[in-house]
């Protein structure tokens, strides 16, 4: 049954529909025409955090603005492939709303496993559901390995988050936490090793000056680099606390407190250098504070 609500979005979304197809159409804005999926695709990978930023500020308004941004990126996107014949802006919208029920029995009706009657399930019987639909029902072919199901696509950090869980939902998984922390320590342990092969000293960089590790030695550094980032992300995941979503907002918290030693340095008369660190320290302190 057609909601209030239902209608009145059906309506904005076909008056953004045919904004697309207007700003695609010949005499449309000629930026727009001129892009394709692969020119937008770091648009839709910024449109995203950013929208993951608003998230986290809490702020209703401006994560319906960039909601808002999604939207259009989906849109337009989905338009491009229409006009090459692909498939329509209605595929999209039918094929994602076909899945959804499809894949959630327990909600929409049908059978869950065994053929029995669709009953109340937990979030961990859900997502089984799901993997078993999308083989059974949607013929997609088992993976040799589940941890080719996590995209290869996806930013490293976020792509090592989601190995690790699938790891742990097959058992591999550390006992307690006390062995993930000690295995975070034995990583930074190494990495500190690497550094002294590579004739780096801890004290190197004392007056600001880049560190230049000589190229024999800068894969061993990259290597145990990695393996400890890795290691920071498997304390993500126990914890359940996502990398990207966690950096993110420390992203927002440095720049927040930066911005902050910028203004006192520029009120003081002093320049942002080496030679003041003391007192750019100072004021990051009193950021901190506030």
């Amino acid at each position: 049954m057609k909601t209030r609500k239902t209608a009145a979005a059906e309506k904005q979304f076909a008056r953004l529909y045919s904004i697309v197809m207007r700003l695609r159409a010949p005499g449309g804005c000629p930026w727009d025409r001129e892009q394709n999926p692969a020119s937008l695709r770091g648009d839709l990978i910024e449109e995203t955090y950013e929208c993951v930023e608003a998230i986290d500020e809490e702020n209703p308004a401006h994560a319906a603005e960039e909601l808002g941004d999604i939207f259009l990126l989906a849109t337009m996107l989905s338009h491009m492939y229409e006009q090459e014949g692909f498939f329509s802006v209605a595929d999209v919208l039918d094929g994602v709303s076909g899945k959804i029920i499809r894949r959630h029995p327990h909600v929409f009706g049908g059978t869950v496993e065994g053929g029995a009657a669709a009953e109340p399930l937990t979030s961990t019987q859900v997502l089984d559901n799901w993997a078993r639909i999308k083989v059974e029902q949607e013929g997609r072919k088992p993976k040799d390995s589940i941890l080719d199901e996590v995209s290869r696509g996806l930013p490293p950090l976020d792509r090592a988050w989601k190995l690790q869980k699938k790891a742990a939902g097959a058992g591999f998984d550390w006992p307690d936490l006390r062995g993930l922390m000690g295995k975070i320590r034995e990583e930074l342990g190494e990495v500190e090793e690497a550094l002294a092969s590579a004739g780096v000293e801890l004290s190197s960089a004392a007056d600001g000056a880049a560190v230049s590790v000589a190229a024999g030695t800068a894969a061993a550094v990259e290597e145990e680099l990695g393996d400890l980032l890795f290691s920071v992300v498997n304390l993500c995941r126990y914890l359940k606390v996502e990398p990207s979503v966690a950096l993110q907002r420390t992203n927002s918290k440095f720049t927040g407190r930066f911005k902050y030693v910028e203004k006192k340095m520029k009120e003081k008369g002093r320049a942002m250098s080496g030679e003041n660190l003391a007192l750019m320290d100072s004021f990051w302190e009193e950021a901190k504070k506030l």
